[in-house]
């Protein structure tokens, strides 16, 4: 199965979430702060991470901050006890890939694992780059270019623009941008989706306002052409 790492300070939650992976035939490596989770973040080459928020050494969100900017994009599965919106939006933000507030129960953790693990092995198979126009992307160092220059795209902007190229021609609908981009539904709407692209065609498009790649299927949702 799958090397997870699970960084998590409370010994009680650390065991039961090590034996519940294990009985699901994962290897478990464990770390109780966050500066070892961080060292064998980057030694053990883990499948997936469940990291705690609340970390002595170093921050849940500065250790997903710090991998992130390091382009270590092993998938990441947030837990922490705060339960407000905001908390959850900074750490999708910083580039987790699920959130799941304290108390949980182990079958849901046990399937977000296993959903957040799918989705990983599905983007393993999409394209690695991407050029069109003056624009460059590199989808599996996260990394964007327009006429040499920089562009700063969030971790769910270059999943939605990997999937729709991976599909050009075809249209998308919402929904599936949904579930195989965001892979959740607590929080996001549709709405969310035409944001992002409307985000993507102010960053990559030449003319936003009349998309020539980005496009919309009315009714539908959005296709990639090339």
């Amino acid at each position: 199965m799958a090397r997870i790492l699970i960084i998590e300070d409370d010994p009680a939650i650390l065991r039961g979430l090590a034996d519940n992976l294990g009985c699901e035939s994962h290897e478990v490596v464990t770390a109780t702060d966050g500066e070892s989770g961080y060292a064998l973040a980057r030694t053990e080459s883990p499948d997936l991470i469940v990291l705690d928020v609340m970390l002595p050494r170093m921050s849940g969100y500065e250790l997903c901050r710090t991998l992130r900017a390091e382009h270590v994009m092993t998938p990441i599965v947030m837990l922490t006890a705060r339960g407000d919106e905001a908390d959850r939006v900074v750490g999708l933000d910083l580039g987790a890939d699920d959130y799941i507030t304290k108390p949980f129960s182990v079958r849901e953790l046990l399937a977000r694992v296993r959903a957040v693990l799918r989705r990983a092995q599905a983007l393993s198979i999409l394209p690695a780059e991407l050029h069109f126009d003056e624009v460059t992307i590199d989808f599996r160092r996260f990394e964007a270019r327009r006429s040499g220059q920089p562009v700063e795209l969030t971790r769910k902007e270059f999943g939605l623009l990997r999937l729709l190229a991976a599909r050009a021609g075809e249209p998308v609908t919402r929904d599936d941008l949904l579930n195989e981009v965001w892979g959740y539904d607590a929080t996001p709407t549709t709405r969310t989706v035409d944001n992002h692209v409307a985000s993507l065609r102010a960053k990559l498009e030449v003319t936003p306002a009349a998309p020539r790649h980005l496009c919309t299927v009315h009714g539908v949702g959005y296709k990639w052409v090339p």
